[in-house]
């Protein structure tokens, strides 16, 4: 019985101590990940949308990676380190240019915090010329 105890005992030291490690990572934290532009005209030119993050951790966080699913969405992101508590922007443009009717779409962050990686949608309806 008591070396029950002690296994169990050591199974949840083990356990918080992985917690506490969890908590001294970076950590992102997007304001928002979805943003709707509504109705946007096909010749009214590129649409862009800001999702603003913070890195609510206690370790550097870099962005390794920010990537769209198609050529009509183009993501730019900081290539520099977010220290703990500062914020950024990802920035993510859409071309309607050709494409009337409704879209959405989906640019996958990674980054070296917790979680590893996040999506942002946008979305809209692209109305003809």
């Amino acid at each position: 019985m008591k070396k029950l105890g002690l296994s169990i005992l050591l199974v949840f030291s083990i356990i918080l101590s992985g917690l506490a490690a969890d908590k001294t990572k970076a950590q992102i934290k997007f304001e928002q990940t979805t943003f709707d532009f509504g109705n946007i005209k096909e010749d009214g030119g590129k649409v862009s949308h800001d999702f603003t993050f913070t890195n609510v951790g206690t370790e550097p966080l870099k962005i390794t990676d920010a990537r769209a699913e198609c050529g009509c969405t183009r993501p730019e992101y900081p290539k520099e380190e977010i220290a703990p508590g500062d914020s950024a922007v990802i920035k993510v443009t859409y071309n309607p240019l050709g494409r009337p009717g409704g879209f959405t779409k989906v640019v996958t962050v990674r980054c070296t915090g917790n979680p590893g990686k996040v999506n942002l949608k946008i979305r809209g309806t692209v109305l003809p010329k």
